[in-house]
């Protein structure tokens, strides 16, 4: 060792210092990804929740409860496609699935999503035939912020 005396070695050795490697894992690269992960998931996770984007009218009215079970949504686009939770079906088939999905489920709820610019004669087709397949308890879904009856439409 240059610049080093023998006692000086001597002494280094003694009180622990050596050339030898450092064998312990340096945890704080670990928990600043994790950390960074954490925020990303928990930014990205609500945007998960609904996979088909449509404009929803704007109304006045408060949110419905949260329930137990995961709830039935049945959307309804603005090009006049029907989607199942995130699984597209025809008018055709829609009596027969939701028959079967009844028969699995504890209650008979069901979300209506409309894209606004779909007629009220379509949508109200569309919840007749809701509730010819057995749900009686047709949730409209819309966003807040919309007019009320006091400030007009």
């Amino acid at each position: 060792m240059a610049g080093f005396t023998r006692d000086k070695v001597q002494t280094a050795r003694r009180r622990g210092h050596s050339n030898r490697p450092i064998a312990e894992i340096n945890v704080t690269p670990f928990v600043d990804v994790t950390l960074v992960l954490l925020i990303i998931f928990m930014v990205a996770a609500p945007l998960l929740t609904v996979g088909v984007s449509i404009d929803l009218p704007k109304t006045s009215a408060t949110p419905l409860p949260n329930e137990q079970e995961e709830p039935l949504t049945i959307t309804l686009t603005e090009t006049g496609n029907l989607w199942l939770q995130k699984t597209e079906v025809e008018f055709a088939d829609l009596d027969n699935k939701l028959k079967s999905i009844l028969a699995e489920r504890n209650n008979d709820k069901i979300f209506l999503r409309a894209d606004g610019t779909n007629s009220y004669d379509t949508v109200m087709k569309l919840m007749g035939a809701l509730n010819g397949a057995g749900f009686n308890n047709i949730g409209l879904v819309t966003d807040t912020g919309g007019p009320t009856f006091n400030g007009g439409f």
